[in-house]
Protein backbone atom coordinates (compact mmCIF):
# COMPACT_ATOMS: atom_id res chain seq x y z
CA UNK A 1 0.00 0.00 0.00
CA UNK A 2 1.40 3.41 -0.97
CA UNK A 3 1.47 5.97 1.81
CA UNK A 4 1.75 9.72 1.38
CA UNK A 5 3.64 11.45 4.17
CA UNK A 6 3.32 15.24 4.33
CA UNK A 7 5.67 17.25 6.52
CA UNK A 8 4.26 20.74 6.91
CA UNK A 9 7.28 22.40 8.51
CA UNK A 10 8.24 25.94 9.44
CA UNK A 11 9.90 26.55 6.09
CA UNK A 12 8.18 24.26 3.57
CA UNK A 13 5.59 21.61 2.78
CA UNK A 14 7.26 18.37 1.70
CA UNK A 15 5.67 15.08 0.66
CA UNK A 16 7.21 11.62 0.29
CA UNK A 17 5.66 8.45 -1.07
CA UNK A 18 6.44 5.30 0.95
CA UNK A 19 5.78 1.75 -0.20
CA UNK A 20 6.60 -1.83 0.76
CA UNK A 21 9.17 -2.32 -1.99
CA UNK A 22 10.63 0.99 -3.09
CA UNK A 23 12.79 3.60 -1.42
CA UNK A 24 11.01 6.77 -0.25
CA UNK A 25 10.23 9.02 -3.20
CA UNK A 26 10.08 12.82 -2.95
CA UNK A 27 7.00 13.87 -4.90
CA UNK A 28 6.35 17.41 -3.71
CA UNK A 29 8.21 20.24 -1.98
CA UNK A 30 7.42 23.92 -1.81
CA UNK A 31 8.55 26.68 0.51
CA UNK A 32 6.24 29.35 1.84
CA UNK A 33 6.80 32.96 2.79
CA UNK A 34 8.25 33.95 6.14
CA UNK A 35 6.47 37.16 7.14
CA UNK A 36 8.00 39.59 9.64
CA UNK A 37 5.46 42.39 10.27
CA UNK A 38 7.63 43.93 12.98
CA UNK A 39 10.46 43.08 15.35
CA UNK A 40 9.94 39.73 17.16
CA UNK A 41 6.86 38.87 15.05
CA UNK A 42 6.94 35.86 12.72
CA UNK A 43 3.89 34.87 10.66
CA UNK A 44 2.77 32.55 7.88
CA UNK A 45 -0.16 32.82 5.48
CA UNK A 46 -2.56 29.94 6.32
CA UNK A 47 -4.16 29.92 2.87
CA UNK A 48 -0.78 29.74 1.14
CA UNK A 49 0.19 26.70 3.21
CA UNK A 50 -3.26 25.11 2.87
CA UNK A 51 -2.93 25.32 -0.91
CA UNK A 52 0.52 23.73 -0.69
CA UNK A 53 -0.93 20.81 1.30
CA UNK A 54 -3.70 20.40 -1.28
CA UNK A 55 -1.06 20.32 -4.03
CA UNK A 56 0.92 17.70 -2.10
CA UNK A 57 -2.21 15.54 -1.77
CA UNK A 58 -2.89 15.89 -5.50
CA UNK A 59 0.69 14.81 -6.25
CA UNK A 60 0.26 11.85 -3.92
CA UNK A 61 -2.92 10.72 -5.65
CA UNK A 62 -1.20 10.88 -9.03
CA UNK A 63 1.62 8.75 -7.60
CA UNK A 64 -0.84 6.09 -6.38
CA UNK A 65 -1.13 6.92 -2.67
CA UNK A 66 -4.00 5.32 -0.80
CA UNK A 67 -3.58 6.88 2.61
CA UNK A 68 -1.95 10.01 4.00
CA UNK A 69 -0.25 11.19 7.18
CA UNK A 70 0.44 14.75 8.27
CA UNK A 71 3.16 16.29 10.43
CA UNK A 72 2.73 19.83 11.71
CA UNK A 73 5.17 22.49 12.88
CA UNK A 74 4.10 22.40 16.51
CA UNK A 75 3.28 25.47 18.55
CA UNK A 76 2.36 27.70 15.58
CA UNK A 77 -1.33 28.59 15.75
CA UNK A 78 -4.20 30.72 14.47
CA UNK A 79 -7.91 31.57 14.72
CA UNK A 80 -10.52 30.59 12.14
CA UNK A 81 -14.24 30.30 11.46
CA UNK A 82 -15.20 26.62 11.43
CA UNK A 83 -18.37 27.33 9.41
CA UNK A 84 -16.72 29.18 6.52
CA UNK A 85 -13.33 27.45 7.01
CA UNK A 86 -11.70 30.87 6.63
CA UNK A 87 -8.80 32.04 8.81
CA UNK A 88 -9.39 34.97 11.15
CA UNK A 89 -5.68 35.59 11.70
CA UNK A 90 -2.32 34.83 10.23
CA UNK A 91 -0.46 31.83 11.58
CA UNK A 92 1.62 33.03 14.51
CA UNK A 93 4.80 30.97 14.24
CA UNK A 94 6.40 29.24 17.22
CA UNK A 95 9.44 31.55 16.91
CA UNK A 96 7.25 34.63 17.42
CA UNK A 97 7.80 36.37 20.77
CA UNK A 98 5.16 39.12 20.62
CA UNK A 99 3.56 37.76 23.80
CA UNK A 100 6.70 37.97 25.97
CA UNK A 101 5.16 40.71 28.08
CA UNK A 102 2.01 38.65 28.61
CA UNK A 103 4.13 35.79 29.95
CA UNK A 104 5.94 38.20 32.27
CA UNK A 105 2.63 39.52 33.62
CA UNK A 106 1.34 35.99 34.23
CA UNK A 107 4.55 35.19 36.10
CA UNK A 108 4.22 38.35 38.20
CA UNK A 109 0.71 37.22 39.14
CA UNK A 110 2.17 33.98 40.46
CA UNK A 111 0.83 31.60 37.81
CA UNK A 112 4.14 30.05 36.71
CA UNK A 113 4.34 27.18 39.26
CA UNK A 114 0.73 26.10 38.68
CA UNK A 115 1.09 26.21 34.90
CA UNK A 116 4.31 24.20 34.90
CA UNK A 117 2.92 21.60 37.32
CA UNK A 118 -0.34 21.19 35.38
CA UNK A 119 0.87 21.13 31.77
CA UNK A 120 4.63 20.64 32.18
CA UNK A 121 5.51 23.80 30.25
CA UNK A 122 7.10 27.04 31.34
CA UNK A 123 5.53 30.42 30.82
CA UNK A 124 7.05 31.22 27.46
CA UNK A 125 5.85 32.88 24.24
CA UNK A 126 7.28 29.81 22.47
CA UNK A 127 4.22 27.75 23.43
CA UNK A 128 0.77 28.31 21.92
CA UNK A 129 -1.41 29.55 24.79
CA UNK A 130 -0.49 33.23 24.82
CA UNK A 131 -0.46 33.28 21.01
CA UNK A 132 -3.98 31.81 20.96
CA UNK A 133 -5.10 34.45 23.47
CA UNK A 134 -3.63 37.11 21.18
CA UNK A 135 -5.53 35.66 18.21
CA UNK A 136 -8.75 35.64 20.22
CA UNK A 137 -8.29 39.23 21.35
CA UNK A 138 -7.44 40.49 17.87
CA UNK A 139 -9.74 38.44 15.60
CA UNK A 140 -12.66 40.40 14.19
CA UNK A 141 -16.05 39.51 15.76
CA UNK A 142 -14.39 36.82 17.88
CA UNK A 143 -16.89 37.00 20.75
CA UNK A 144 -19.87 36.84 18.41
CA UNK A 145 -18.38 33.86 16.56
CA UNK A 146 -17.66 32.17 19.88
CA UNK A 147 -21.29 32.63 20.94
CA UNK A 148 -22.42 31.14 17.63
CA UNK A 149 -20.08 28.16 18.07
CA UNK A 150 -18.06 29.12 15.00
CA UNK A 151 -14.80 30.38 16.51
CA UNK A 152 -11.90 27.96 16.53
CA UNK A 153 -8.49 28.50 18.10
CA UNK A 154 -5.77 25.94 17.57
CA UNK A 155 -2.50 24.78 16.15
CA UNK A 156 -2.06 24.63 12.38
CA UNK A 157 -2.89 20.93 12.11
CA UNK A 158 -6.35 21.51 13.59
CA UNK A 159 -7.07 24.21 11.00
CA UNK A 160 -5.87 22.07 8.09
CA UNK A 161 -7.77 19.01 9.33
CA UNK A 162 -10.94 21.05 9.88
CA UNK A 163 -10.79 22.39 6.33
CA UNK A 164 -9.69 19.16 4.63
CA UNK A 165 -11.62 16.51 6.62
CA UNK A 166 -14.39 18.63 8.18
CA UNK A 167 -13.29 17.29 11.58
CA UNK A 168 -11.83 19.89 13.94
CA UNK A 169 -9.31 17.71 15.76
CA UNK A 170 -5.71 17.70 16.92
CA UNK A 171 -3.49 14.95 18.27
CA UNK A 172 -2.42 14.59 21.88
CA UNK A 173 1.28 15.21 21.15
CA UNK A 174 0.55 18.52 19.42
CA UNK A 175 -1.94 19.51 22.13
CA UNK A 176 0.76 18.96 24.76
CA UNK A 177 2.69 21.87 23.18
CA UNK A 178 0.00 24.48 23.81
CA UNK A 179 0.21 24.98 27.63
CA UNK A 180 -3.55 24.29 27.74
CA UNK A 181 -3.54 20.49 28.08
CA UNK A 182 -3.40 18.68 31.41
CA UNK A 183 -0.37 16.41 31.18
CA UNK A 184 -2.06 13.79 33.41
CA UNK A 185 -5.46 13.53 31.74
CA UNK A 186 -4.31 14.57 28.25
CA UNK A 187 -7.41 16.73 27.97
CA UNK A 188 -7.91 20.49 27.82
CA UNK A 189 -7.70 21.99 31.29
CA UNK A 190 -10.34 24.55 32.25
CA UNK A 191 -8.13 26.29 34.82
CA UNK A 192 -5.28 26.66 32.33
CA UNK A 193 -7.67 28.06 29.75
CA UNK A 194 -8.92 30.59 32.33
CA UNK A 195 -5.37 31.65 33.23
CA UNK A 196 -4.46 32.25 29.60
CA UNK A 197 -7.87 33.74 28.66
CA UNK A 198 -8.47 31.16 25.95
CA UNK A 199 -12.08 29.92 25.64
CA UNK A 200 -12.07 26.13 25.97
CA UNK A 201 -15.15 25.87 23.74
CA UNK A 202 -13.12 27.17 20.79
CA UNK A 203 -10.43 24.47 21.02
CA UNK A 204 -10.36 21.36 18.79
CA UNK A 205 -11.00 17.84 20.03
CA UNK A 206 -7.91 15.90 21.20
CA UNK A 207 -7.34 12.44 19.73
CA UNK A 208 -4.74 9.77 19.00
CA UNK A 209 -1.76 10.21 16.69
CA UNK A 210 -2.96 7.48 14.34
CA UNK A 211 -6.16 5.69 13.41
CA UNK A 212 -9.16 6.56 11.27
CA UNK A 213 -8.79 10.34 11.30
CA UNK A 214 -10.96 11.25 8.35
CA UNK A 215 -10.50 11.56 4.61
CA UNK A 216 -8.63 14.10 2.48
CA UNK A 217 -9.72 14.16 -1.16
CA UNK A 218 -10.30 10.41 -1.20
CA UNK A 219 -7.19 9.48 0.82
CA UNK A 220 -7.56 8.08 4.34
CA UNK A 221 -5.88 10.30 6.91
CA UNK A 222 -4.19 7.69 9.12
CA UNK A 223 -1.67 9.68 11.17
CA UNK A 224 -1.27 13.22 12.42
CA UNK A 225 1.45 14.36 14.82
CA UNK A 226 3.78 17.23 15.64
CA UNK A 227 7.00 17.15 13.62
CA UNK A 228 9.60 16.59 16.35
CA UNK A 229 7.72 13.65 17.84
CA UNK A 230 7.28 12.22 14.36
CA UNK A 231 11.06 12.34 13.91
CA UNK A 232 11.55 10.55 17.25
CA UNK A 233 9.27 7.79 16.00
CA UNK A 234 10.96 7.72 12.60
CA UNK A 235 14.34 7.18 14.22
CA UNK A 236 13.03 4.02 15.85
CA UNK A 237 13.30 5.34 19.41
CA UNK A 238 11.11 3.00 21.44
CA UNK A 239 13.07 2.53 24.70
CA UNK A 240 13.51 4.87 27.67
CA UNK A 241 16.51 7.14 27.17
CA UNK A 242 16.71 6.80 23.40
CA UNK A 243 17.32 10.24 21.96
CA UNK A 244 17.14 12.07 18.65
CA UNK A 245 18.11 15.59 17.61
CA UNK A 246 16.59 17.24 14.55
CA UNK A 247 18.53 20.16 13.08
CA UNK A 248 15.91 21.96 11.06
CA UNK A 249 14.78 25.57 11.36
CA UNK A 250 15.52 25.06 15.03
CA UNK A 251 17.38 22.20 16.69
CA UNK A 252 15.23 20.00 18.93
CA UNK A 253 16.37 17.14 21.13
CA UNK A 254 13.82 14.59 22.36
CA UNK A 255 14.45 11.76 24.81
CA UNK A 256 11.79 9.07 25.15
CA UNK A 257 10.64 8.41 28.73
CA UNK A 258 7.84 5.85 28.37
CA UNK A 259 4.31 5.67 29.81
CA UNK A 260 5.01 7.28 33.19
CA UNK A 261 4.26 11.01 33.44
CA UNK A 262 7.55 12.91 33.81
CA UNK A 263 8.56 15.18 36.65
CA UNK A 264 7.50 18.69 35.66
CA UNK A 265 10.10 20.47 37.82
CA UNK A 266 12.73 20.54 35.11
CA UNK A 267 14.13 23.11 32.71
CA UNK A 268 13.67 20.53 29.96
CA UNK A 269 10.15 20.30 28.54
CA UNK A 270 7.97 17.35 29.58
CA UNK A 271 5.80 16.51 26.61
CA UNK A 272 3.74 13.75 25.04
CA UNK A 273 5.78 11.72 22.55
CA UNK A 274 2.74 10.01 21.01
CA UNK A 275 -0.36 7.99 21.71
CA UNK A 276 -1.19 5.28 19.24
CA UNK A 277 -4.72 4.02 18.78
CA UNK A 278 -5.70 1.80 21.72
CA UNK A 279 -2.36 2.19 23.53
CA UNK A 280 -1.09 4.20 26.54
CA UNK A 281 0.38 7.66 26.19
CA UNK A 282 4.17 7.77 25.79
CA UNK A 283 6.03 10.76 27.24
CA UNK A 284 9.32 12.46 26.41
CA UNK A 285 11.63 15.27 27.52
CA UNK A 286 12.48 17.96 24.99
CA UNK A 287 14.73 20.97 24.62
CA UNK A 288 15.20 23.32 21.70
CA UNK A 289 17.60 25.76 20.11
CA UNK A 290 15.18 28.09 18.39
CA UNK A 291 17.51 28.99 15.51
CA UNK A 292 19.65 26.30 13.86
CA UNK A 293 19.37 26.00 10.07
CA UNK A 294 17.59 29.36 10.18
CA UNK A 295 20.73 30.82 11.80
CA UNK A 296 22.87 29.39 8.99
CA UNK A 297 20.44 30.77 6.40
CA UNK A 298 20.68 34.13 8.15
CA UNK A 299 24.48 33.93 7.90
CA UNK A 300 24.15 33.11 4.21
CA UNK A 301 21.78 36.04 3.65
CA UNK A 302 24.35 38.24 5.39
CA UNK A 303 26.90 37.08 2.76
CA UNK A 304 29.10 35.20 5.23
CA UNK A 305 28.92 32.18 2.93
CA UNK A 306 27.65 31.73 -0.61
CA UNK A 307 26.55 28.12 -0.24
CA UNK A 308 26.06 25.64 2.59
CA UNK A 309 28.65 23.36 0.98
CA UNK A 310 31.31 25.75 2.29
CA UNK A 311 30.57 24.30 5.74
CA UNK A 312 31.02 20.68 4.63
CA UNK A 313 34.30 20.52 6.56
CA UNK A 314 35.25 22.41 9.71
CA UNK A 315 38.58 24.12 10.30
CA UNK A 316 40.77 22.67 13.02
CA UNK A 317 41.25 23.60 15.73
CA UNK A 318 37.61 24.55 16.09
CA UNK A 319 36.62 28.21 16.28
CA UNK A 320 35.58 27.87 19.92
CA UNK A 321 39.06 26.53 20.69
CA UNK A 322 40.47 29.58 18.94
CA UNK A 323 38.44 31.78 21.28
CA UNK A 324 35.64 32.64 18.84
CA UNK A 325 32.11 31.88 20.03
CA UNK A 326 28.66 32.47 18.61
CA UNK A 327 25.61 32.26 20.86
CA UNK A 328 22.62 31.37 18.63
CA UNK A 329 20.02 33.44 20.48
CA UNK A 330 18.45 35.02 17.40
CA UNK A 331 15.03 34.18 18.90
CA UNK A 332 16.10 34.10 22.54
CA UNK A 333 17.41 31.16 24.56
CA UNK A 334 15.31 28.10 25.29
CA UNK A 335 16.09 25.11 27.52
CA UNK A 336 17.62 25.22 30.09
CA UNK A 337 17.90 29.03 30.32
CA UNK A 338 14.48 30.22 29.09
CA UNK A 339 15.46 33.80 28.37
CA UNK A 340 13.49 35.21 25.46
CA UNK A 341 15.24 38.58 25.83
CA UNK A 342 18.70 37.16 25.10
CA UNK A 343 20.22 38.23 21.79
CA UNK A 344 22.69 36.51 19.49
CA UNK A 345 26.32 37.59 19.42
CA UNK A 346 29.80 36.64 18.29
CA UNK A 347 32.57 37.03 20.84
CA UNK A 348 36.34 36.86 20.49
CA UNK A 349 36.68 38.38 17.02
CA UNK A 350 39.94 39.80 15.67
CA UNK A 351 41.22 41.28 12.41
CA UNK A 352 42.12 37.78 11.25
CA UNK A 353 38.55 36.45 11.66
CA UNK A 354 37.07 35.60 8.25
CA UNK A 355 33.49 35.37 7.04
CA UNK A 356 33.90 31.61 6.84
CA UNK A 357 35.00 31.60 10.49
CA UNK A 358 31.88 33.52 11.49
CA UNK A 359 29.65 31.04 9.66
CA UNK A 360 31.37 28.00 11.18
CA UNK A 361 31.05 29.59 14.62
CA UNK A 362 27.28 29.76 14.05
CA UNK A 363 27.18 25.98 13.50
CA UNK A 364 29.43 25.33 16.49
CA UNK A 365 27.17 27.49 18.65
CA UNK A 366 24.15 25.36 17.74
CA UNK A 367 26.01 22.16 18.69
CA UNK A 368 27.23 23.64 21.97
CA UNK A 369 23.70 24.74 22.86
CA UNK A 370 22.41 21.24 22.15
CA UNK A 371 25.01 19.88 24.56
CA UNK A 372 23.56 22.12 27.28
CA UNK A 373 20.11 20.68 26.56
CA UNK A 374 21.23 17.05 26.83
CA UNK A 375 22.97 17.87 30.11
CA UNK A 376 19.65 19.11 31.47
CA UNK A 377 17.68 16.13 30.16
CA UNK A 378 20.19 13.76 31.73
CA UNK A 379 19.38 15.13 35.20
CA UNK A 380 15.98 13.40 34.81
CA UNK A 381 16.71 10.44 32.52
CA UNK A 382 19.93 8.76 31.33
CA UNK A 383 20.48 9.67 27.68
CA UNK A 384 21.41 6.86 25.28
CA UNK A 385 25.08 6.46 24.35
CA UNK A 386 24.12 6.71 20.67
CA UNK A 387 22.21 9.84 19.67
CA UNK A 388 20.35 9.83 16.35
CA UNK A 389 20.32 12.98 14.24
CA UNK A 390 18.63 14.36 11.14
CA UNK A 391 17.87 17.66 9.45
CA UNK A 392 19.55 20.14 7.16
CA UNK A 393 22.67 20.87 9.22
CA UNK A 394 23.59 17.18 9.23
CA UNK A 395 24.55 17.49 5.56
CA UNK A 396 27.81 18.91 6.90
CA UNK A 397 30.00 16.01 7.99
CA UNK A 398 32.21 18.51 9.78
CA UNK A 399 29.23 19.56 11.88
CA UNK A 400 28.35 15.92 12.65
CA UNK A 401 31.87 15.18 13.89
CA UNK A 402 32.01 18.38 15.95
CA UNK A 403 28.66 17.42 17.50
CA UNK A 404 29.93 13.95 18.44
CA UNK A 405 33.00 15.53 20.04
CA UNK A 406 30.97 18.08 21.98
CA UNK A 407 28.39 15.52 23.18
CA UNK A 408 31.04 12.85 23.85
CA UNK A 409 28.61 10.36 22.36
CA UNK A 410 28.36 8.41 19.15
CA UNK A 411 26.15 10.23 16.65
CA UNK A 412 24.12 8.16 14.16
CA UNK A 413 23.13 9.75 10.85
CA UNK A 414 20.68 8.03 8.51
CA UNK A 415 21.25 8.50 4.78
CA UNK A 416 17.54 9.33 4.53
CA UNK A 417 17.39 12.56 6.49
CA UNK A 418 13.60 13.08 6.42
CA UNK A 419 12.89 11.24 9.65
CA UNK A 420 9.78 13.31 10.32
CA UNK A 421 8.24 12.01 7.09
CA UNK A 422 9.32 8.47 7.97
CA UNK A 423 7.74 8.69 11.43
CA UNK A 424 4.45 9.88 9.96
CA UNK A 425 4.52 7.01 7.45
CA UNK A 426 5.29 4.41 10.13
CA UNK A 427 2.42 5.60 12.32
CA UNK A 428 0.08 5.47 9.33
CA UNK A 429 1.14 2.02 8.16
CA UNK A 430 0.57 0.54 11.62
CA UNK A 431 -3.15 1.16 11.14
CA UNK A 432 -3.17 -1.06 8.03
CA UNK A 433 -0.95 -4.00 8.93
CA UNK A 434 1.17 -3.19 5.90
CA UNK A 435 4.95 -2.67 5.95
CA UNK A 436 7.17 -0.10 4.28
CA UNK A 437 10.72 -0.33 3.01
CA UNK A 438 13.12 0.52 5.86
CA UNK A 439 16.40 -0.44 4.21
CA UNK A 440 18.06 2.86 5.13
CA UNK A 441 21.88 2.90 5.60
CA UNK A 442 23.37 4.84 8.52
CA UNK A 443 26.73 6.43 9.32
CA UNK A 444 28.31 6.80 12.73
CA UNK A 445 30.52 9.56 14.12
CA UNK A 446 32.46 8.69 17.26
CA UNK A 447 34.16 11.26 19.51
CA UNK A 448 37.76 11.97 18.55
CA UNK A 449 38.34 15.05 20.69
CA UNK A 450 37.24 16.22 24.13
CA UNK A 451 35.70 19.69 24.16
CA UNK A 452 35.41 20.12 27.94
CA UNK A 453 37.31 23.43 27.86
CA UNK A 454 35.31 24.57 24.86
CA UNK A 455 32.11 23.89 26.78
CA UNK A 456 33.34 26.14 29.59
CA UNK A 457 34.30 28.89 27.13
CA UNK A 458 30.89 28.74 25.49
CA UNK A 459 29.16 28.91 28.87
CA UNK A 460 31.04 32.15 29.58
CA UNK A 461 30.01 33.57 26.22
CA UNK A 462 26.39 32.62 26.75
CA UNK A 463 26.37 34.24 30.20
CA UNK A 464 27.72 37.47 28.71
CA UNK A 465 24.95 37.46 26.11
CA UNK A 466 22.28 36.87 28.74
CA UNK A 467 23.61 39.74 30.83
CA UNK A 468 23.75 42.02 27.79
CA UNK A 469 20.11 41.45 26.91
CA UNK A 470 18.00 44.41 27.98
CA UNK A 471 14.29 44.43 26.97
CA UNK A 472 14.02 48.22 26.97
CA UNK A 473 16.86 50.75 26.67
Amino acid sequence: MNMLSIDQSTSATTAYLFSERDAPQLIYSKTHRQIYPQASWVEHDPIEILNNIKSAVAAGKLAGAELVGLANQGESCLAWDTKTKQPLSSIIVWQDTRTSRTCQLLAERGHAPFVQNRCGLRLSPYFSATKLAWCYQNAENADQLLTEGRLRLGTTDAFFRDVLTDRCETDVATASRTSLMNLDSCRWDEELCDIFSVPLAALPEIGDCNGELGEIDGLRLSSSIVDQQAALYGHGCRLRGETKITFGTGAFALTLLGPQKPDTSTAAVPTVAWQKQGEPVQYALEGGVFTAASAVNWAKDAALIHDFSQLETFSKPSLIEQGIAFVPALSGLGCPHWNEDAKAAWLGLSLSTSRQDLAQAVCEGVALRVAEILDEIETKCPVSSVVKIDGGLTKSLGFCQFLADVLQRTVELADFSEQTSLGVALLAQETTGETINLNIPTRHFTPTHNHAQSRKAFSKARTLVENWAVPEI
